[in-house]
């Protein structure tokens, strides 16, 4: 798992570098929809991240937000978003990441979230610590609602958005801040290393949580995903620092 995961790293970092390159710049848009936005630089980012993870693993699958890649039959599937955020990136708001997480048959083992404006990255093999920058995090101790910071995301259609909202305005009342930040995956990753006590959201798929998912179980947080009906890799999910009672505001 190892090389798999400095593998992950150098595939997220150049990435990054990417990314970087073209904060703030004119932006091609591929789709727009009301809630949402696909740029050229998303299929863009994929690409990069897909030559450099199957050059080195030619006989493994990729399963991404802009299409699939390699050998479908393959048990190892490199799950993979290569902007998580796209709207705060087109908006020019430094605040999205590339995720990529690679699943051994029905069990993710390694998950690896960048973010390149800040110059982060958490990494983690199951079984083992995460890590920000090479260094242990683990998730907050915080167990009151009233002193928790608390993420919820509205997603992208009429349901979606009219839960979130009433989660947003329920939670309000008992925690310390709410916040929408726009990033699943730099959501869990804040849950992780203790920044963030919860992240709900009703819709959100599978590229997005993968990794996170993986870096929040293995900080000693809980992640509780219920799979949307008629929706292939599409979820609801709870993920918290495994303290809070985050039931009281669902």
């Amino acid at each position: 798992m190892e090389n798999d995961l400095n593998l992950a790293v150098e595939a997220a970092l150049e990435a990054g570098k990417l990314l970087r390159k073209h904060f703030g710049k004119s932006l091609t848009v591929d789709e727009a929809h009301h809630h949402d936005i696909k740029l050229a630089l998303d299929k863009e980012s994929q690409d990069l991240i897909t030559k450099i993870l199957l050059t080195a693993r030619p006989t493994d699958a990729l399963y991404g937000e802009e299409g699939i890649a390699g050998n479908q039959d393959s048990n190892r599937h490199w799950i993979v978003d290569p902007i998580d955020g796209t709207v705060n990136f087109f908006y020019g708001i430094p605040h999205f990441c590339v995720s990529i997480a690679l699943r051994v048959g029905e069990e993710v083992v390694l998950g690896v979230i960048h973010d390149p404006m800040v110059g982060e990255t958490w990494t983690i093999i199951k079984g083992g610590q995460p890590l920000l920058n090479g260094e242990p995090v683990q998730v907050s101790p915080r167990t009151k609602l009233e002193e928790s910071i608390l993420f919820v995301g509205c997603g992208k259609d009429t349901e979606a958005l009219n839960t979130g909202i009433e989660r947003f305005h329920k939670a309000s009342l008992r925690a310390r801040k709410m916040r929408m930040m726009g990033s699943a995956a730099l959501g869990m990753a804040y849950i992780c290393c203790g920044r963030l006590d919860a992240y709900v959201e009703s819709t959100i798929s599978l590229w997005d949580i993968a990794a996170g998912q993986l870096l929040v179980e293995s900080a000693g947080g809980k992640v509780t995903l219920t799979q949307k009906t008629g929706k292939s890799d599409s979820y609801s999910i709870v993920a918290t620092n495994g303290k809070i009672p985050i039931e009281e505001i669902l």
